[in-house]
């Protein structure tokens, strides 16, 4: 029969011998390999990943006001080369991103800085968005979807011109509000004097990069929050809100 002391001694044991396996350092290498990869990859081609430029054969050119009046000229350029018969501006209220004024809208900025770039005023069309303070890519979408429906416009593709990083987040969400439709293409604009340095060499840039990369997977996985994609849906809930129960 076991003793007192021994049963005792068994119940304040702390520790045990058990069998440990440790990788060999190749096992060590390839889990650091794999691990390390994706880093390395987002580090040096992460910027160029998502400032993606895939057009259509388009007859309606989408401009996201808030990229800023360089941006719009380019734009301009872009509508004039191409042969659109139509360019949309949208945005919603401005908040000093990239334009020097504020308090007003995007996308009556981008409209009057395209008629001073030469687009005619009959090919512009001003889509302002309702509420960006979230979601502000989808109501942009969900803005140019009602103009054009407005208009009895409805093109068998569209391009949406938006800036560099933005590019692939821009092209998910129009896509999912204009489907099944409606083809959307993207062109990512470049300001000029980015093409010659890296990302990293600008805070700027860097910040914007990791907040438009961690938005492209929020938009990839949890679709940015949202319950639909179809712009039809959307105005039904907001008429629903604004009606006294």
């Amino acid at each position: 029969m076991p003793s007192a002391g021994f049963l005792w001694q068994r119940r304040l044991r702390l520790v045990q011998r058990r069998m440990l396996w440790c990788p060999t350092w190749l096992g060590a290498f390839c889990v650091a390999f794999l691990l390390a990869a994706p880093a390395v990859w987002c580090f040096c081609y992460g910027e160029s990943f998502l400032s993606l430029t895939d057009r259509q054969p388009a007859d309606v050119l989408v401009v996201e006001g808030w990229i800023g009046p360089e941006a719009i000229r380019a734009a301009a350029a872009e509508f004039q080369q191409r042969g659109y018969q139509y360019v949309v501006a949208t945005g919603g209220m401005t908040s000093g991103e990239r334009w020097e004024q504020s308090g007003w809208s995007y996308a009556e900025g981008a409209e009057h800085a395209l008629f001073r770039s030469g687009v005619p005023p009959d090919k512009i069309i001003a889509a302002p968005a309702r509420q960006t303070e979230n979601q502000r890519t989808f109501e942009n979408a969900v803005a140019v979807w009602r103009a054009l429906q407005a208009r009895g416009i409805h093109p068998k593709a569209l391009n949406v011109f938006t800036l560099g990083p933005h590019a692939r987040r821009s092209l998910s969400v129009f896509a999912k509000v204009c489907q099944p439709g409606t083809q959307v293409g993207v062109i990512g604009w470049v300001p000029p004097g980015d093409a010659s340095t890296r990302w990293w060499q600008s805070s700027d840039r860097a910040r914007e990069l990791l907040a438009e990369a961690a938005g492209y997977l929020f938009e990839s996985l949890f679709n940015s929050g949202r319950s639909t994609n179809s712009p039809s849906k959307t105005e039904s809930t907001r008429l629903a809100q604004h009606i006294p129960g």
